[in-house]
This record gives structure tokens, sequence and C-alpha cells, in this order.
């Protein structure tokens, strides 16, 4: 591949179900590395998605980002996984996470030690796809199980940890063969979790954005604002500390009497920071700032009517 990196797509969670698989293979067809699909609570299945668009594709990666360990079983995880990976060897990549605290415990599966359990998960899911045998541990039940032989992978599939914060980073380090991080991925938000992890060896990173490109750049701005009505709330708080107008996007948050009114009012400059936002050149010369950072995988997330063959003026 001639790029630094890999860029990807992620699959609307919200698509209508006829246009799924002709999206997953007009990405394929125009040449992303890699199509993510996601599990949002009340939207699709995480497994169902990726096992379709695998079938119905012929080479590009499919990511699941994310599983939440309160949701399965460790084991059945584990097959779903491995299953994936014999039918469609090289092609599986897998983000565990803890989920997002608000819709697990709604379903009632926030646990009362979410880094202790991903831990334990993160290492039984990672045992059991290698054929090794996992015992019980504080927050993982399984009492001496394996997967079969005839049913392990002849090629593991990656198993990356979909985090932010600083404990859950090292873990990541300690524990996965990767992260995903969610939006926004910034440069300096990419070195900072590069910190936090310090894997001691080979360790893959991947980074969602927003993502809109036009030629005229206030229109691929304006394309992306929806995509960052959230930013600036709690949870993103990783994800900002690095940035120097991180104090203005908090103080913006406590204005604003609505998501829809913050994102109206991100200056243009901070709304290219946060996001894939500009001309074809503009996102393509931020891909190579965050891939020389040290991202390994930029997935964009489209914006409103960014088909994949608009964002594909960036391969």
């Amino acid at each position: 591949m001639s790029r630094a990196g890999s860029i990807g797509l992620v699959l609307p969670r919200d698509l209508d179900g006829a246009r799924v698989l002709p999206y997953a293979r007009r990405a394929d067809e125009l040449g992303f590395d890699e199509l993510w699909v996601v599990e949002d609570l009340g939207f699709a299945g995480g497994i169902a998605q990726a096992a379709a668009v695998l079938a119905a594709t012929d080479r590009i990666r499919v990511g699941i980002g994310l599983l939440p360990v309160g949701a399965r079983n460790a084991a059945f995880a584990a097959m779903e996984v491995a299953t994936l990976a014999r039918l469609f060897p090289g092609r599986v990549d897998v983000g565990i996470g803890h989920g997002m605290p608000a819709w697990m415990r709604s379903v009632g599966e926030w646990p009362d030690s979410p880094l202790g359990l991903l831990e334990e998960y993160l290492r039984a899911v990672r045992g059991l796809l290698r054929g090794e045998v996992v015992e019980r541990g504080r927050h993982v039940a399984l009492d001496g199980v394996r997967l079969e032989p005839a049913c392990l992978p002849g090629h593991v599939p990656p198993v990356l940890a979909g985090v932010r914060g600083p404990r859950s980073l090292a873990l990541s380090g300690r524990e996965a063969d990767g992260t995903v991080l969610a939006e926004p991925t910034t440069p300096e938000y990419v070195r900072a979790a590069l910190g936090r992890i310090a894997a001691p060896g080979p360790h893959r990173l991947v980074g969602y954005n927003a993502a809109a490109v036009d030629e005229d750049r206030a229109v691929a701005v304006e394309a992306v604002r929806d995509g960052l009505a959230w930013i600036g709330e709690p949870d993103w708080a990783p994800h900002l500390a690095p940035l120097p107008f991180a104090d203005g996007v908090a103080a913006l948050r406590r204005e604003c009497g609505s998501r829809e009114e913050f994102a109206r009012r991100l200056p243009e400059e901070w709304v290219r920071r946060l996001a894939l936002a500009g001309t074809p050149g503009d996102v393509r010369a931020r891909l190579d700032e965050l891939f020389a950072a040290g991202l390994d995988s930029a997935v964009l997330i489209p914006a409103a009517g960014q088909a994949p063959e608009r964002l594909a003026a960036l391969l």
C-alpha cells in the first residue's frame, strides 16, 4: 500500500437495511482498506453486520467496533469471532470495550469494576482464540473452557480495545493487539494516547473521525458539524485535553442550551481540527498528520450526504 496508513469507512448505523450490502460492496470496489460496523444500543448487532458484509465483499477488512463486554459471555463472543475468522481469514478485526456507561446501565449490564472486567475479558477472548484453556477469574466466570481445535481460526484475528481514559488505554497496551480511538481523533490525542498505551510490542492504533469533503471548504465544514454535536461532554474529556482550545470548547458547551446550538456555534477552525473536513487536499494533509503522529488506520464517519464515492477522493 502506498499510503502511510489505512483508510476506512464506518458503515452508517442507521442505514436502511436494503442499502447495507450495496454500501459495503461499493466501499470494497472503490478501494477503501477497511469497513467498520457499529454496535450501538438500539441500532444493529455488530456480529450479524460483520458476517453479512464479509460474505458480500471480496477484499475489504471488516472491523467490529465495539462489542461491549457486559453484553456477551466471553466464551460465546470468542466462538462468534473464531467463526468469522475461519470463514473469512485475514479480514476480521474485533474491537471490545466497556460500552457507553449510560447505555450499559439502561440494560442492567454496567459492572462494578469496568476495568477489572475488561482486563479479564480481553485475556479470555484472546486466550480462547489461541486455543488456550481459560479458567475462572474474579469477573469472567469461565471454568476450564476452550474452543475445540477444529473450530480454531488458522489466522487469529486482532482483538483491539475500544477505550479512551488513561487507565483503560494503559490496559489496552498490556492486554490487546491494538486500540480503537473514538472520534475526535486528532494528532495531539494520538500522541497522548500512545504515551498512555505504552505497548511493549506491536500495537495497532485505529482512530475514528467525522468526515466530509467538498471542493468548497465551507460546504464540507457545515456538513460535518452535526457529527461534533456531543463533543465537550464529560465522556470526551480525554480527546480534548491535549488541545490548546480545550477550555474554550468546555466554555462553549456551558453556554449552549442544546447540542444543536453547540455544533452550530463551533468556530470553523475548531471544526477543522476536530473532524476531517475540507477540500480533498485539506483532508489528505490532515490524514498525513494523523499517520505521522502514529495512527495506523483512519476510519471516516461519513457526514450526511457523504457517499463512499465522494470520500474516495481521499484514496
